[in-house]
């Protein structure tokens, strides 16, 4: 299953607090497949949805049907600071090998 950091459960939490979501979750789905491995975007959501999965944290969920929950399995979710791209979450791959039409940059 799906590794989600602690940094990135307090970062949801306080972002859920300060946009004012209490009681929503976190939907991530999967957005289609790049060099670097599957994309993925989110979310906030009120429940969970019909034949959706459901991973419970400490203060909200996340949400995801039966085809992101697939290409979830190896990833990590975390909280990353990068002084030239900012800070907020990723969804990384540690399988992914990258490739090279991107010039090796893909993570």
């Amino acid at each position: 299953m799906v590794t989600i950091t602690d940094d990135a459960v307090k970062f949801l939490k306080d972002l859920l607090e300060k946009q004012g979501k209490t009681g929503y979750g976190i939907r991530i789905y999967f957005a289609g497949m790049a060099c670097s491995g599957p994309q993925f975007g989110m979310n906030f959501q009120e429940g969970k949805g019909e034949e959706e999965n459901e991973l419970p944290m400490d203060g909200f969920s996340f949400y995801f049907d039966n085809e992101t929950k697939e290409a979830l399995e190896p990833c990590v979710v975390e909280y990353v600071e990068d002084p030239n791209f900012g800070n907020g979450l990723i969804i990384r791959d540690p399988n992914a090998q990258g490739c090279a039409s991107c010039g090796g940059g893909c993570h």
